[in-house]
Formats: structure tokens, sequence, C-alpha cells
């Protein structure tokens, strides 16, 4: 009955109040339901990775043999595998795990010349930014910028991301793979654009060396790297200006005490550890780190003195050589460590520990050996660095002996590079991104397997998905529940 002297209550709308109830969890249920689909469809990135490919075998040793009378140059870090197979590395691009389709252009390039006359050759091909394209219907090609000489015209020419080769990837998917993605033994197939990059040596359809890839995908989706918080060290101290005095970018003289030394030892020991012969390999320890055509040691320990022209500069770690396994023994097991690198004026010098045996059956351990001098005369500052990029280094008796007599005294091993930061923002130059180790397959395959971590991956996140869905489905029930029990209880009042 209505209260006299006051207006009538306006009925309730229990149903009304039972759509608002529903709409909040209905509309988080829908909205989960559509993110995955668009979280798959995002393209992870490709980032850091390696591509191993030899070419063609006989063009190689066409190439090197007394008709051609040519060689090969290694550009950018490109580094060689076993002698005869180029590494290319720092793979970067993109990739859709929804549709397969993938883009990973390596850095690096090697260069060919043979046929020389009248003082130039007649065979001139580069290949660099080697990239291999995959799409969603499973084509896939090997694309890379090219400036090849014609063996008809002699006219150099250039071709930016030509497609040099045709691959196969038959009964392989590169739909929802994560990690690292690795493909070997893909064949390869000479386009025609490709058989012009040759000069015509070669015609359309020729087989070319398989190739075998990895690259590193990386999602952007991924929650960015957190700035690293201010460092409680103080930088070394560097001298003062004197007052009146101009500021000098970099001071007189500074303490060392970061920095990275880049030596590749020597390509052709490299090749004849990983070739044929010696059938063996390297392991690095105590921070050396592999940038494909060389070794990285860090950091620098010591002092340069531009007034004096003096250098003093420590670096740690190892790299240990060993093939030529006989009898249960590796006949060839050197091992390289801790490299100093010091100058008084031009005059450069190399020291390491060596230790270990050489393939000359002698065994030794000799602390700071002087392997190698350089021209120290070439350092220069750049961007508050300390640097040298690919200084001739030449090996000495006492390196030479080092190397169990391999090589003879005036040698010239791999060059070095150097970078020692003089002020505390300076910054030394990336390694070369190899991506992940691969783990080699004979039949590669992109797809995860179960019990794989990327199916595991894969499964948790549908798991947590599905535990997401179980409890929105939850909190619907007991809204609609709720809104329900509300309904009937203003009936009953």
């Amino acid at each position: 009955m209505p209260v006299p002297g006051r207006p009538p209550v306006p009925p309730r709308r229990p149903a009304g109040r039972l759509r608002a109830a529903l709409v909040l969890p209905l509309a988080l249920l829908l909205a989960l339901a559509w993110l995955p689909g668009r979280a798959a469809a995002a393209d992870p990135a490709v980032s850091g990775g390696r591509l191993d490919w030899g070419v063609k075998q006989s063009f190689l040793t066409y190439l090197t043999g007394p008709v051609a009378n040519g060689k090969w140059a290694l550009t950018g870090g490109t580094a060689t595998v076993g002698g005869s197979v180029f590494r290319f590395h720092s793979a970067a691009g993109s990739y859709d795990p929804a549709t397969g389709a993938l883009s990973a252009a390596f850095q690096g390039g090697v260069r060919f010349t043979g046929h020389p006359e009248n003082g130039g050759n007649a065979l001139d091909l580069a290949l660099s930014r080697l990239t291999v394209k995959a799409g969603a219907d499973g084509s896939a090609a090997l694309y890379a910028d090219v400036s090849s000489k014609s063996r008809q015209t002699g006219r150099t020419s250039s071709a930016a991301q030509a497609r040099i080769a045709d691959l196969s990837l038959a009964g392989v998917s590169l739909r929802n793979a994560a990690g690292t993605l690795t493909l070997s033994n893909v064949p390869a197939t000479l386009t025609s654009a490709g058989a012009d990059a040759f000069g015509g040596f070669y015609t359309a359809g020729t087989a070319l060396d398989p190739l075998t890839f990895s690259v590193t995908l990386k999602s952007p989706a991924a929650a960015p790297a957190s700035t690293p918080a201010p460092s409680s060290a103080a930088p070394a101290p560097t001298a003062a200006p004197t007052t009146g005095a101009p500021t000098a970018s970099v001071p007189a003289a500074t303490v060392l005490d970061r920095g990275a030394f880049d030596w590749g030892v020597r390509r052709t020991f490299r090749d004849y550890v990983t070739g044929s012969v010696a059938q063996g390999g390297w392991q690095l320890g105590d921070g050396a780190a592999d940038g494909g055509a060389f070794f990285r040691w860090t950091p620098a320990r010591g002092s340069w003195d531009p007034a004096a022209g003096t250098l003093d500069a420590a670096f740690t770690g190892t790299v240990r050589f060993t093939g030529l396994r006989e009898g249960g023994a590796d006949r060839l097991d050197l091992t390289l460590a801790n490299p100093h690198l010091t100058a008084t004026g031009a005059e450069g010098r190399l020291t390491v520990d060596v230790s270990g045996r050489t393939p000359d059956g002698t065994t030794r351990t000799a602390t700071a050996t002087e392997i190698a001098t350089f021209d120290a005369g070439a350092l220069k500052t750049e961007n508050d660095l300390l640097t040298a990029t690919d200084l001739p280094l030449t090996l000495t008796p006492a390196g030479a002996g080092a190397f169990g007599n391999l090589y003879p005294a005036g040698t010239a091993m791999d060059p070095l590079t150097v970078n020692l930061p003089l002020t505390p923002t300076a910054t030394v130059p990336p390694l070369p991104d190899l991506g992940a180790t691969p783990t080699p397959a004979p039949t590669p395959s992109a797809t995860p397997l179960a019990g794989t971590p990327a199916a595991a991956a894969s499964a948790s996140a549908s798991s947590g998905t599905a535990v997401l869905l179980t409890v929105l489905a939850l909190a619907l029930a007991a809204a609609a529940g709720g809104a329900a029990y509300a309904v009937r209880r203003r009936k009953r009042s």
C-alpha cells in the first residue's frame, strides 16, 4: 500500500539488472576469446642467427685452380666453416607463425675474383646481405645484393636483393615455430637472375650447394628490457683539466677498465682444425666469445698514455683447439689464453699464454709468449675509443714454435681489431649475432613436436588461456546466479 504523502515508487526492472550483470563478464569472455587469435597473428621478429652456404663447391675448386687462378675474400664479418663453407651472421627480419611466412636477412659477404687479365679480373662476383624468404604457400628463395661482371661484355652490373636461387622446403612446415628455427641441407637451384650473377658460367636450373640456416625468433610483444640501474661503482678516475686550460674529451692518460680484442688467430688454421684432416673444433672459456670470423676477448685492464705512446691492455679468456684424434687422444690440443697487447711508440706486441700439444708432438706450457707483432702507430682515437680495425699481425719465431711450426716466422696471421673505451660513456661495437646454437637435425622440421620446449610453451599458453576462460565462465555464472537471486528476492518482497 502506498504511504500517504509520498510519491509512488516506480516498479523495479529486474530484467534490466540481469542484463547489466551479464554484460561485463560476457564482454571480458569475448575479449579473451578474441585476443589469442590476434596474438598469434603478430609477427615475432627475427633477431640473430647464421646462414652456412658453400655456394657451389665445383665453382670454388675451379676458381682457385690453375685455369681461373683466382681467389675469394670475405667482407662484413663473414666466416668460414670447414674451409669451404661461408657463414653469414646477424639475421634480422620478420616471421608470421600463423602462416609460416619468413624473411631473414644475414650480414656479411664474399667476393670471388679470377681470370686475371690486363690488370683486372674477367671473373668478379660479389654476394652480400643474403636473405631467405619463405611464403605462406610454401615457396622459398634466396636473395642477395649482387655485383658481377659479364663474361660476354666485361661490364659490371649491380642488383639489390636479386632472387639468385630457389629453395625447396618440400615436407617442411614453418608454422608455429618458436625459439630457434633451424633448417639443414635445404636444396638450392640457380635462377635466371642467379645465372646472370655468375656471368653466364652456369645456366638457370643448375643445382647449387644446399644451405643451412638458423634464426632466433623474438616476439615484439615481449616486455622491453628494463633500463639498467645506475652502477654504484664510480667510473675510473680521469685527470681533471687545469684551471683555465681547454677541456679535452679524452684525458692525457687513461686507466683502461673495459674493451674488446677481436682476433681470428688464422683463418686457414681454423679451417684446418675443423676440416677433413684434423676433424676437430674449439671450445671457449673464461669469457671468450665467438664472433664467427674471430674470437673476442674482454675486458681490457691496463692503461693508455698517448703522450708517452705506451699501451698496456690485458684481456681474459681462452680458446682451446683440438683435433687429429688418435688412440683416444688429440694430437692437436692447443690453448691460447689471456692475450695482452703492449706498445711503445709504433712497436706493438701480442703476447698470450700458450699450453698444450701441437701436431709435431711438442708439449709446452709458456705464459706471456710474444707470438706476433703489429704497427701500433695505426692505433687512433675515435668516438672516445682507442681503436684499430683489421690491423696486420705478423707471426714471431716464438709464435711459430707455439703453433708447432705449422707456419714460419713472418707469416701474416689474421688481423686484429681492438676497441678500448677512453671515457665512461664510450661503447664497444657489438659482437656479430650468430643466434642461439642450433641443434642439427637430419630431417629439418620447424613444426614443434609434442614434448619439445616449443610444444610445451604452446601447451602452457593454451592451458593458461583455458584456466582464464574457466574463471571468467564461473564469474559469468556467479553473476547470472546473483542477478536471478536478486529477482526472486524482489518478488518475495
